[in-house]
């Protein structure tokens, strides 16, 4: 489930690393202690960790390294070279996970104490070099950033799906998509029945959509549902608040032709691998106050009192109010 590809551990950025940075950004992070900023490890901007990268990656038969460091006996490394950075790097048995253990500079024809092959030497003999092995945050901040890679390639392959379906049935129709859960192995998570049914009537046109989820059981107050809820509602029309709901269901009313072209805008998203953006809301609506202070935490949607279902997280004071929402309140 862990990407293989080499990634440098907390120890390594602060303490081997303190020069050779084409940004300053991470030592800030680090300063800070703002470490879910550095995601993704492997692709923060010094040359021996992108020399890391490229030299283990997800394949085994693609590694390219100089060679084992001889004088490292306790830990089987790894050595990188990269104009004079040198790096030893550790394979995880267990995980199979490259690991940037150690860094530092070629110095002195090797001659100098602070040359990278007279400390390794120095620590194999008289120190304890497990000590660079990746530690609890290490292993956390691995997790979060896996974590965060299945959530986006879902998010994707959901985006994906949509775009399909529109193109199905743009001009009218029904289709179904599965969704598997974001983790793999766990099977089948939800499905989603989309149709669109176009209106030509004398004094009304319309494309009309409707979209249906529906979960496996275990998921259906999840948290992962109603993320999935968006994700398809956000591909198929961004603006938050222009959607109805009735339980699973959500429908939408747009101008003739609008999924055919919105098909189009969603093509250039999924060529390039964007995902679409949230649209948020442009006015503040009227909800009961117990229903908003769990919903803002959670970020579940609410029933606002003209019937728009949004998610509280904007600040309500800098929108104007819905008028539909005023006039409901001043009828209780």
């Amino acid at each position: 489930m862990h990407h293989r590809r080499a990634r440098p551990t907390l120890r390594v950025l602060r303490e081997d690393l303190t020069s050779g940075w084409t940004s300053p950004q991470p030592q800030r992070a680090l300063a800070d202690g703002r470490l879910p900023d550095l995601h993704p490890l492997s692709e923060l901007p010094h040359p021996i960790i992108a020399k890391a990268k490229d030299a283990f990656g997800a394949d085994p038969a693609d590694d390219n390294y100089v060679g084992p460091i001889a004088c490292s006996r306790q830990l089987h490394l790894r050595e990188i070279k990269q104009s004079q950075w040198r790096g030893g790097v550790w394979e995880d048995p267990d995980t199979h996970v490259c690991w940037l253990v150690v860094g530092g500079l070629a110095k002195g024809d090797h001659q100098d104490r602070d040359d990278f092959y007279q400390r390794l030497e120095r620590e194999d003999q008289t120190g304890d070099p497990t000590r660079w092995l990746p530690t609890d945050d290490d292993l956390r901040l691995l997790k979060q950033e896996t974590a965060a890679r299945l959530r986006t390639t879902w998010e994707l392959d959901t985006q994906h799906a949509v775009l399909d379906a529109l193109r199905a049935i743009h001009a009218g129709g029904t289709t179904r998509l599965h969704f598997h859960h974001p983790i793999p192995g766990q099977g089948h998570f939800a499905h989603a029945d989309i149709t669109v049914q176009p209106v030509r009537e004398t004094d009304y046109q319309a494309d009309e959509i409707l979209v249906e989820i529906t979960p496996q059981p275990r998921y259906a107050a999840s948290n992962l549902l109603w993320q999935l809820t968006l994700r398809i509602l956000i591909s198929l029309e961004p603006p938050e608040q222009r959607w109805d709901r009735y339980g699973n269901t959500y429908a939408n009313i747009a101008e003739p032709g609008a999924w055919h072209h919105r098909a189009k805008a969603l093509s250039h998203l999924d060529h390039t691998g964007q995902l679409e953006a949230s649209q948020p809301g442009t006015t503040s609506h009227y909800s009961h106050r117990k229903h908003l202070a769990g919903s803002t935490i959670n970020g579940h949607a609410v029933r606002a009192l003209c019937g728009t279902y949004f998610v509280p997280h904007q600040d309500h004071q800098t929108l104007p109010t819905c008028p539909t929402c005023q006039q409901r309140l001043n009828e209780l």
